[in-house]
């Protein structure tokens, strides 16, 4: 009987499907796939969840056929982060006449993703002391005990690893090993080795125009047939995030939720604040909030259904110049520095929640404006390297708590809401991305703003 319901549930999946594919025939607008996809997802994760109950059999079986086109899609954007990274940054080089531009591109990306880092931090401290969590303690059960185990040992391996000794980690020894995404660091590792190219290429332009010629075109060429690549997996959108979404409410825990509610509360709040701070930003160089946030709204709903900065890369970098007026140097720097570096979600305001809940418990004054500006301090600079994949966060949280010789139970504590924040802190890493390259493409003077405010220049992969 188990059997039957299951292929029912898969069936049904299997016909959304068939309804998103009719939608995109009729050249229904991409955002609008994307968010009935958000929507389908919820609606018919939520219903699954309210019928058989959280750790159904029927659902576990389900998903694991489900997850074929939520996993597969994630799998198949991250395929195409290195490739894009690389050939994107070259290119950017290439195309450029002169390197004065190049430090100013990558200062004010930095800065502004630090920034807003260490400010991300503040608020989520602000959330902690705002709803009452100092010193809360969470009801710990078998998978939380388990988890607390798993961090632990994992902690053993991050604890000894100092500040030196992470910014040594981003320079790559092996290139072939970080284009294969064996490290945490390994996308600022690529990153470096493309600015070395760069760098390199604008010399050989200036002593050998022939061969610089050529070796230009063919990044020209290699670009192209990524980006092709790019938008035949973007088209693809609607369908993960259905996916995605489903899978996430069909597997959520009503109960933890329910029980961790204030917590998720307060991480929300502090994620919306975030986001309102990127709107001051923008405002501070003459952008729209509004206009910014519709026309990175699929970029961002995708982040928010799959959890990874990432995965999500291609469209952040699709949606800057395409949407956004962004220079392309920029979009790629921002986005791929924002993989890495300077999450506002994932490494700001969570390891900040964590670390001001748990300090009361070993005697801290968490209004003590010493330990505020400490805790801040640290959050920034341990933002950087933080892997844009899941499990960026707890990275962070244990670097965080480790530095300032806090327990890491805390962490455990949470797991059963972690999917659910961790969606949110995602949305909000990406979005800093964005800001970070709309902010510094301003700056440069190079921001395209008949593109930014044209309501028609959006991601449109219908072709």
């Amino acid at each position: 009987m188990t059997t039957l319901f299951t292929v029912l549930v898969i069936l049904v999946f299997v016909a959304l499907l068939v309804a998103f594919y009719q939608m995109q025939k009729r050249h229904v607008k991409f955002s609008n796939r994307v968010f009935a996809g958000l929507g389908a997802g919820i609606i018919f994760g939520g219903i699954l969840q309210l019928l058989l109950g959280n750790g159904s059999k029927i659902i576990s079986q389900a998903m694991e056929w489900i997850g074929i086109v939520g996993n597969g899609y994630i799998s198949l954007l991250q395929m195409l982060v290195m490739p894009l990274v690389f050939i994107s940054i070259v290119g950017a080089f290439t195309k450029m006449k002169s390197s004065k531009k190049l430090g100013k591109i990558s200062v004010n990306v930095l800065v502004t993703l630090l920034a807003t880092t260490a400010i991300a931090a503040l608020i989520g401290i602000a959330a902690v002391m705002l709803f009452n969590l100092d010193g809360a303690t969470f009801t710990k059960g078998a998978a939380e005990t388990a988890r607390i185990k798993e961090l632990a040992d994992r902690q053993e391996m991050v604890q000894n690893f100092s500040i030196p000794q992470q910014i040594l980690s981003f320079i790559p020894t092996n290139v072939f090993a970080d284009f294969a995404g064996t490290r945490p660091t390994s996308t600022i590792g690529v990153v470096i080795f493309a600015a070395f190219v760069g760098i390199a290429f604008l010399g050989v332009r200036r002593k050998a125009p022939k061969e610089a010629e050529f070796f230009a075109n063919l990044i020209e060429s290699l670009y192209k047939i990524v980006m092709r690549i790019v938008t035949l997996v973007l088209r693809l959108t609607p369908y993960g995030v259905f996916a995605l979404m489903t899978n996430v409410l069909a597997t959520s825990d009503f109960e933890a939720i329910v029980n961790l509610g204030k917590f998720i509360l307060a991480s929300y709040s502090a994620l919306i604040v975030v986001l309102l701070v990127h709107s001051l930003i923008l405002l501070g160089v003459r952008v729209n909030p509004i206009n910014f946030f519709k026309k990175a709204f699929p970029a961002l709903s995708f982040a928010f259904t799959s959890r990874s900065s990432a995965g999500t890369l291609p469209m952040n970098i699709e949606t800057q110049t395409k949407a956004l007026g962004v220079d392309e140097a920029t979009a790629n720097f921002a986005g791929s520095f924002g993989i890495s570096i300077g999450q506002n979600g994932c490494a700001g305001v969570y390891p900040a929640m964590l670390a001001t809940i748990v300090a009361p418990t070993v005697g801290i004054n968490v209004f003590d404006l010493k330990f505020i500006i400490m805790l801040m301090a640290i959050v920034t600079i341990s933002s950087f390297g933080v892997a844009g994949v899941g499990g960026g966060a707890t990275f962070a949280s244990l670097i965080v708590l480790g530095a300032m010789n806090l327990p890491v139970a805390i962490v455990g504590l949470v797991i059963s809401v972690e999917p659910m924040i961790d969606m949110a802190r995602t949305a909000v890493n990406v979005s800093g991305s964005m800001v970070a390259g709309v902010v510094t493409s301003s700056r440069i003077h190079d921001l395209d703003r008949e593109i930014l405010e044209d309501k028609d220049a959006s991601i449109e992969v219908n072709q």
